[in-house]
Order: C-alpha cells, then structure tokens, then sequence
C-alpha cells in the first residue's frame, strides 16, 4: 500500500503530457469498424455471386439436352406405336425385333441424359404435377381419382417435366 510519502516529490506537469484525442480517436475507430463492416459484406456478396454463377452454370449443364429430349419424344412415340401395332397383328419377326431394340437402344441413351419415363400404371393416383387428365370416365376397376388409362406417356429430365402424361382419370360416382 502506498502512502502519500512514497510518492514522487515532484510529479510530472500536465503541461508536459501530450493530450489525447480521443474523440478523434474513437471517430478513426469507428470508421475503420464500418470500413471492416463494408469489405466483409463485399465478401460475402462475392461468394454469393460465385455460388450462383456455379449453380447457374451446373443448371445449364444439366438441362442442355432439353430441346433435344423434347424433339426426341415424338420418335418413342411413332416407335412406341410401331410396336403396339406389331403386337396387334401378331408380328415377333425380325422386323418387330429390330423396332424393338431400337427403342430399348433409344431409351438406353436417353436414360443416360437424364429422361425418364414417367411411370404410370391404371389405378395409379392422379399426380396434376406429373398427369394431363385429358378427361373422365367412371371405372369399376379403379377409384376415383386413379388413373384409369395412359394415352399418352409423360417423360421427365432429371426432375424437370418435359411432357406430362396425358391419362383419363376415374370418374366419382
């Protein structure tokens, strides 16, 4: 403990202290926390842009086939009907052999790009997201609301849908 004999004779004058600023001091302060403030925003919008660039240029990576895929749904379907008339006149011969790989080899090179069938079955719910009801009918063998026949297959790519399937729905009552 000090007392006030242990002091200094003779104290340093006030004259001699250089005084200090220090609301100039807290006003630099302040501005070099706004200026810190400001280039961490500026960062963080950076790697906001650059995360948005890469998603961006993933989404067109992705769906760059679209316009081909979509050209493409018209071939399955003309293939598609080439083998259900051979199915109806009772051809398996080579010409139904040939259609037929074509359209697994088709469907084998689309599947790799991403499209997809939309798979839909009679008695399968209605899924607007994923369905076109092109119109209603009442049905013993499925509920309302079920698909009950797909005139049209819907095919996807990736989880975009290129064509809905066009289905006629189970009618109520």
């Amino acid at each position: 403990m000090t007392t006030p004999n242990d002091l200094p004779d003779d104290p340093l004058p006030y004259e001699d202290v250089p005084l200090v600023d220090v609301a100039g001091l807290q006003a630099d302060l302040d501005k070099a926390q706004r200026q810190i403030a400001d280039y961490k925003s500026l960062i963080a919008d950076f790697d906001n842009s650059k995360k948005r660039l890469y998603q961006d240029a993933e989404r067109q990576r992705k769906y760059a086939h679209e316009g081909l895929a979509k050209d493409s749904l018209a071939v399955i379907d003309n293939l598609d009907r080439a083998m259900a008339e051979a199915k109806k006149v009772g051809e398996e011969g080579p010409l139904a052999k040939g259609v037929q790989a074509t359209v697994s080899l088709f469907f084998d090179v689309l599947k790799r790009h991403g499209v997809n069938r939309i798979a839909v079955e009679p008695g399968s719910p209605f899924d607007p997201n994923l369905h076109q009801a092109v119109m209603q009918q009442p049905s013993a063998d499925v509920p309302p609301g079920a698909v009950v026949q797909v005139l049209q297959h819907g095919f996807t790519l990736h989880d975009r849908v290129l064509r809905p399937a066009s289905v006629i729905v189970a009618a109520e009552g």
